[in-house]
């Protein structure tokens, strides 16, 4: 049979070693990233703002690292022409353009 003193130590010990582990303190708040600010997208209907619409998009692509700068600079060559087709009255021309264009870097 144990002796009771020894056996009484190491309750309080382990009692003691339990204790130290809990905190008062709160628990530690998880970093969190910053999130990217919103681009405001350009509004209206028609070509010139549905290009512009996306090559906002393209552009905050490349900024977040979403898209990388290579591809957004290819892509953003191809919304030119959409856009020149447009500045030029054919605006069937330009959406055909911007459809080709995204679809070509899997956007929609």
């Amino acid at each position: 049979m144990p002796a009771p003193l020894p056996r009484a130590v190491s309750i309080l010990l382990l009692g003691c070693a339990l204790t130290a582990c809990q905190s008062s303190a709160p628990p530690p708040v998880a970093a969190v990233a910053a999130a990217p600010a919103v681009t405001t997208l350009p509004t209206g209907t028609g070509c010139g703002p549905t290009i512009a619409r996306t090559q906002a998009i393209v552009a905050g692509d490349v900024k977040t690292g979403d898209l990388s700068a290579a591809v957004g600079t290819r892509f953003s060559a191809d919304l030119d022409k959409a856009a020149g087709a447009c500045a030029a009255g054919r605006e069937g021309e330009a959406m055909s353009l911007l459809a080709a264009a995204k679809s070509r870097y899997g956007y929609r």
